[in-house]
């Protein structure tokens, strides 16, 4: 059973906004008191933190599908419906989050990062909210939007300081553990080693962390053995030890030809040549892996390595080794720039920026893009006449219009709002009227003038009283 992951493809959709509601007052006495639809509540959103606790991606390799919460529709009585919950999926730290196309993301580092996977919808607004003074009974509302999903890879790089790689049974689980509380599994068989282990050093003041890559193998960057599986892991380590068995039995193997092997597959997989190396010759326990570890080192020194010779069973030369690495670790955390507060930047919008685009796409067609524009047709409900006259009414006021006037197009061409995938097309009437303005302007209910006899009676009085000291100042006797 697979009990670590550090790749998975994550099928992710945030909430879909709540609809608004078309809802008119009703109260004794009070005949169409006005509208009290109330708003729809906002989707929840999909959102990928980091969790020091979490080591690997399992949980999403078993459940790739996440959803976050709807938002709830509102209700009369100005009632705006709830919020969705937003969902929030822990991630190991150093997860990598890249799109289907391999485009990087995000890359989280470090306790709390976030990163959200999914935006939720807006919720719609109710008619209570869309109520002016010049359309004081809206008979509808706008509909909730709905919330994003995508696809997104996740793949976990370790996040660590120093980097064990070699050939598998060269001793290097065996090195972790005793130069580290980590307690890997060790056996004297190949791949022993089938997830990425982390330990903790601690070497006088400094305290880093080294990892047990799992056993490379020749053409390992090709996908052999487990190599391309791991060598993901290594691209964050400041350092890479190699880890050289002095007392392998193979007889078409020795320490050198391992080196470079191990060397080839690192060029072949790339972006670690600027990373400093040093090579560990272990079972010098061994009579015949003390005699070899001689005999080569020189050639190693003369290479540019910085050579040690340890015995992980023995314990023999671990100080050393132990305490160049925190150097090492040192030195490349002092050369690193130092992290800047981030830098808030406001980029206003240009004066001229309408927030859309209108481009002719082949004869008596045009496409319309924007967010604004977008968003209000996936908001309105096109089996409401007054909706469709609202929406008309504000790409009107957007420019829309205009726009595709100056573009050439005429009424009757086909014109789409949205991309090629999830589009609403329609033929262009210009200036479209709904079958609400039959009843006057736009969205306006005279029925809202609600009739008030008492004051009707006194200005009937006052036009009677009027008339009467007119006919009055009119008299004259002979």
């Amino acid at each position: 059973m697979t009990t670590f992951v550090d790749r998975v493809e994550l099928h992710v959709a945030a909430g879909n906004g709540g609809h608004g509601v078309a809802s008119v007052m009703r109260e004794k006495f009070k005949p169409l008191g006005g509208p009290d639809g109330g708003n729809g509540g906002r989707g929840g959103d999909v959102i990928l933190v980091v969790d020091q606790d979490v080591t690997t991606l399992l949980e999403y390799h078993h459940h790739p599908h996440r959803k976050a919460t709807n938002g709830q529709p509102g209700a009369g009585d100005n009632r705006s419906g709830k919020n969705g919950q937003d969902l929030v999926l822990p991630v190991p730290d150093g997860t990598v989050i890249l799109d289907r196309a391999g485009n990087v993301l995000a890359d989280l580092v470090g306790q709390g990062t976030t990163f959200v996977a999914g935006q939720g919808g807006r919720g719609g607004l109710g008619n209570a909210a869309l109520a002016s003074a010049r359309r004081k009974a809206p008979g509808f509302a706008l509909l909730g939007e709905p919330g994003e999903a995508r696809d997104i890879v996740l793949e976990l790089k370790t996040v660590a300081d120093v980097a064990l790689v070699g050939y598998p049974s060269a001793g290097k689980s065996s090195l972790i553990s005793v130069l580290s509380a980590a307690k890997p599994k060790i056996a004297d068989y190949p791949f022993t080693t089938l997830v990425p282990n982390l330990g903790v050093v601690t070497a006088g003041s400094t305290v880093y962390t080294i990892a047990d890559v799992p056993g490379l193998i020749p053409g390992a960057s090709q996908g052999k053995g487990l190599g391309l599986e791991f060598l993901r892991h290594v691209e964050r380590c400041e350092v890479l030890v190699h880890v050289l068995d002095t007392a392998t039995l193979e007889a078409d193997r020795d320490p050198v030809s391992d080196l470079d092997t191990i060397e080839e597959e690192l060029k072949q997989y790339g972006g670690l040549d600027n990373r400093p190396r040093m090579v560990v010759l272990n079972k010098i326990d061994v009579p015949d892996g003390k005699d070899l570890a001689d005999i080569i080192r020189p050639d190693l020194e003369e290479r540019g390595y910085r050579v040690f010779e340890v015995s992980a069973v023995a314990h023999m030369g671990l100080k050393e080794l132990s305490f160049a690495l925190a150097d090492v670790v040192s030195k490349a955390r002092a050369a690193k720039p130092v992290q800047e507060a981030t830098r808030i930047v406001i980029r206003p919008k240009a004066v001229d920026d309408a927030g859309f685009t209108v481009t002719e796409e082949g004869e008596n067609f045009f496409r319309v893009r924007g967010e604004k524009p977008e968003r209000w047709v996936r908001q309105t409900d096109f089996n409401n006449d007054e909706a469709v006259g609202y929406l008309a009414d504000r790409l009107n006021r957007l420019g829309v219009e205009d726009a595709l006037r100056k573009a050439g197009a005429h009424a009757g061409d086909g014109i789409a709002i949205g991309p090629e995938d999830n589009a609403v097309v329609f033929d262009w009437e210009p200036m479209m009227a709904a079958g609400a303005e039959m009843l006057g302007r736009r969205g306006e209910d005279h029925r809202m003038e609600a009739p008030r006899p008492a004051a009707q009676r006194r200005r009937d009085r006052d036009v009677a009283r009027d008339e009467a000291d007119q006919e009055y100042e009119g008299f004259k006797p002979f």
